[in-house]
């Protein structure tokens, strides 16, 4: 059974189509992330589910449970749903204590006293915040705020938990860490999560799958590194990172008997082998997109079917770990990642070599 199921759902805003009709289904214990640019539709969506939006066609169900259904004019109230949600903004309340937020979900359910002592004891244990119990909320870090709020999201044992950028508000660094640590107590407990970024990274990091939303439509879901590294579109390519897209002509296809196919292409001043989807007939024209960090340096042990590109360096920035460089090759300009210590300079001349597997076919 699917924990959230939703079928159709649209949400107009008068003329506006902030979200139309999509489908999604988030099996139990699965973490999914709705991915897209501000005003894509990804938090319209989390709120319908929640029952904070209403959903002006479509069926919406929570453990095989409907909860909204458009044709019918039925619509559950958010507290019925059994839903836990983390806002952007955490809503921790600043006049009361740790325990106190965390208990309130509770507290207006009318639960025994003894129940809530045990029940917001382990859900801040669950955080690693039960020595903070006493602690008033505006006395808290950031991170700490965010803990809270998934504290009190948890306490009542709800069937969903619905995020909507919980880590925006952290810098990098705790970002990376707070999100590596939900994931943890995600798969620990098996909670269903449906959450939403704009963050690619943090969508590839935390999620078995990732929804990438565009004008109120679904583009593509998949595994974070199907949707990465095998785009269905331009349009989903280009949203991670700067891709390089390369037109080439198709000179011969073949099955690799996994649903996918091997293609031999021929481009401005390269050729060589990338994957692909589907099949072309020889002479179909096709963009090839290779993302900047599956270059290196040509050398001695490149194959014949190794995608290989030359150019002058025209940019160099470093970063680090590697340098960003730009180069003007035959084929248009490349974006490439490549080590810091490779000692590139403006003016250099390069050959490159594109990673075996790398090279991948998109045909709008």
């Amino acid at each position: 059974m699917s924990a959230i199921l939703i079928e159709k759902i649209s949400r107009h805003f008068g003329e506006v189509v902030a979200v139309d009709a999509i489908d999604l289904r988030v099996e139990d214990g699965e973490f999914v992330t709705l991915l897209g640019p501000s005003g894509c539709g990804k938090t319209t969506t989390l709120r319908m589910v929640a029952g904070l939006e209403r959903n002006t066609g479509g069926r919406i169900s929570i453990d095989g449970r409907v909860v909204s259904d458009a044709a019918e004019n039925f619509f559950l109230a958010p507290e019925r749903r059994g839903l836990g949600m983390v806002f952007q903004s955490y809503a921790i309340w600043p006049h009361m204590t740790v325990f106190d937020n965390v208990a309130y979900p509770l507290r207006i359910r009318r639960r025994s006293r003894a129940e809530i002592d045990e029940r917001v004891a382990k859900a801040l244990r669950l955080v690693e915040m039960e020595p903070y119990a006493q602690r008033p909320a505006p006395a808290l870090s950031g991170g700490q705020q965010q803990r809270v709020a998934i504290a009190r999201a948890l306490v009542f044992e709800p069937s969903v938990l619905l995020l909507d950028e919980p880590l925006s508000n952290l810098d990098a660094r705790l970002r990376a860490q707070m999100g590596d640590e939900f994931r943890a107590l995600q798969k620990r407990l098996g909670l269903t999560t449906l959450y939403v970024t704009h963050d690619q990274a943090e969508a590839m990091a935390l999620s078995d799958r990732v929804v990438v939303m565009q004008n109120g439509h679904i583009l593509q879901t998949g595994s974070p590194q199907d949707v990465y590294l095998r785009p269905q579109s331009r349009a989903v390519a280009a949203f991670f990172g700067v891709p390089n897209i390369l037109e080439a002509k198709v000179t011969a296809c073949r099955a690799e008997g996994d649903g996918r196919f091997l293609l031999n292409v021929q481009g401005t001043g390269w050729a060589g082998v990338c994957h692909a989807a589907q099949a072309y007939e020889a002479g179909a024209t096709i963009h090839v997109m290779i993302r900047s960090e599956h270059f290196a340096l040509a050398d001695a042990r490149d194959v014949p079917k190794d995608i290989q590109l030359s150019g002058k360096v025209v940019e160099t920035i470093f970063r680090g770990a590697h340098c960003s460089v730009t180069i003007d090759s035959p084929a248009g300009p490349l974006n490439v990642d490549l080590s810091s210590l490779a000692h590139i300079k403006v003016g250099d001349t390069i050959a490159l070599r594109v990673e075996p597997g790398a090279a991948w076919a998109i045909s709008r």
